[in-house]
């Protein structure tokens, strides 16, 4: 399995090729989403939902073999895009290595002129939550 930082390694390529074109960076960013795995509707409910972002966004999380494996999905396709751009970053990993990880990515592709600071906001809300969820677990672990 890549690293941490090959898997940003690589998406920070991936955005690199669409240059400085904003319109076809948000269409990928929006495509990126539909290849969430898919969420199940019993989840889809309040205590799953991200405060602090714009759009609904649920997250759950569930430990596999001591990693993590997060499901996410969102009502709007470019919040959808966004957290599986984390999702892919993060999932199956160590509590320790989610709440170690330096989320360089972010600023290397230029994400919050992309996606302005409403949804930057709701960005971090989403980082928040993925290392509350790794940290729980690693409580959990070290009991």
């Amino acid at each position: 399995m890549s690293s941490i930082k090959e898997i940003q390694d690589e998406i920070v390529s991936e955005f690199e090729i669409l240059g400085d074109d904003k319109e076809s960076t948000i269409f990928y960013i929006m495509e990126l989403g539909g290849g969430l795995e898919k969420f199940p509707e019993a989840e889809r409910k309040e205590e799953n939902i991200i405060k602090g972002c714009q759009s609904k966004v649920w997250l759950v999380a569930n430990e596999e073999g001591g990693k993590i494996h997060y499901q996410a999905d969102s009502n709007t396709d470019i919040t959808k895009g966004l957290i599986s751009l984390l999702i892919r970053v993060l999932n199956h990993r160590r509590p320790e290595e989610i709440l170690n990880a330096q989320l360089d990515f972010i600023d290397r592709i230029g994400m919050g002129s992309i996606i302005g600071s409403q949804r930057s906001n709701g960005l971090a809300a989403m980082i928040k939550q993925m290392k509350l969820y790794a940290f729980a677990f690693q409580t959990k672990q070290n009991a």
